[in-house]
């Protein structure tokens, strides 16, 4: 009986070192053949800190935050914890048609969204996702920004880098949103500029194929936020292009993964939400964050 016993014990043992080794066994970004962009003299550190593989039971709120830090979403779309879990491997957050409309701040809210957001923050490194972005009208994103509030001075402004922001319906006819249901749709904002501050005002574009409708199967969204004024991103393992941002990025900036309405891409007349759990889903597989180091010999 004690040999079993012991047996039992080795082979739990075996399995719980097995999966801890594992939880980040990538060693690089998620890069095809010939696209790892960085020197020679470099490699890649993963920040633990600002990375998740969703294999545990719940949310790790030690890394992530998930009642929107202030911000209760975009009306009609309001940010609710009770919409995000950590299921089957991924990050799951639901929308929903609210049962009845709830007023928050003077704005009625009528559907339900969800916000997770990094404790942390970094500046230059390599963000990815693998994300499935949901059926519905309201956004799949996965997007980096400031918290002015933390700043002074003339850091005391806004950047926004955009890595990917999709929706599933498109119900806005104008001609910049005909492809945004099957595209990787990346920006660099500057805005908010403190008065006598000499910063540009604006926003920067990059658009990526996907191949096929956003919701179809999971991509992979990458940025490689090289300096100040150079960021570059990436669809699936490939370069798709460089952008120049409107204004310095060396401020330090936080995770985002958000799905929330948009006042560009309204509410349709059914409500949008005739779909399944699983179709009104956005789904995250892993966020990884990573920096670069000098190469060990």
């Amino acid at each position: 009986m004690k040999s079993i016993l012991n047996k039992l014990k080795i082979t739990l043992l075996t399995s719980c070192l097995f999966a801890a080794g594992t939880v980040f066994a990538q060693k690089a970004p998620h890069f095809n053949k010939g696209e790892d962009p960085k020197p020679s003299s470099k490699q890649w550190k993963l920040i633990k800190n600002m990375s998740d593989e969703f294999d545990g039971k719940k949310v790790d709120e030690h890394k992530w935050q998930i009642s929107g830090q202030g911000w209760i979403g975009r009306a009609p779309g309001l940010f609710q914890a009770e919409n995000i879990k950590v299921d089957k491997g991924s990050l799951k957050i639901t929308t929903k048609l609210l049962p009845q409309p709830i007023m928050k701040q003077g704005k009625e809210f009528t559907h339900g969204g969800g916000y997770v957001g990094s404790k942390n923050a970094m500046t230059y490194g390599y963000y990815e996702c693998k994300m499935k972005a949901n059926k519905t009208f309201m956004s799949s994103t996965f997007w980096m920004i400031n918290e002015s509030r933390e700043l002074e001075g003339c850091d005391k402004r806004t950047v926004e880098l955009d890595i990917q922001e999709c929706v599933g319906q498109i119900t806005n006819d104008a001609a910049w949103m005909k492809y945004f249901d099957q595209s990787m749709n990346s920006n660099t904002h500057s805005r908010n500029i403190p008065e006598g501050c000499d910063y540009e005002k604006g926003s920067n574009k990059s658009k990526g194929d996907t191949g096929g409708k956003v919701y179809d199967d999971f991509h992979v969204y990458g940025v490689w936020w090289k300096s100040k004024d150079e960021v570059l991103f990436f669809l699936d393992g490939e370069f798709q292009s460089k952008v120049t941002p409107p204004a310095d990025y060396d401020i330090e900036m936080y995770l985002r993964m958000v799905v929330e309405t948009y006042d560009w891409n309204p509410v349709p007349e059914n409500g949008g939400m005739n779909l399944s759990e699983e179709d009104r889903t956005t789904s995250y597989n892993w966020v990884r964050s990573w920096e670069l180091v000098d190469r060990k010999n």
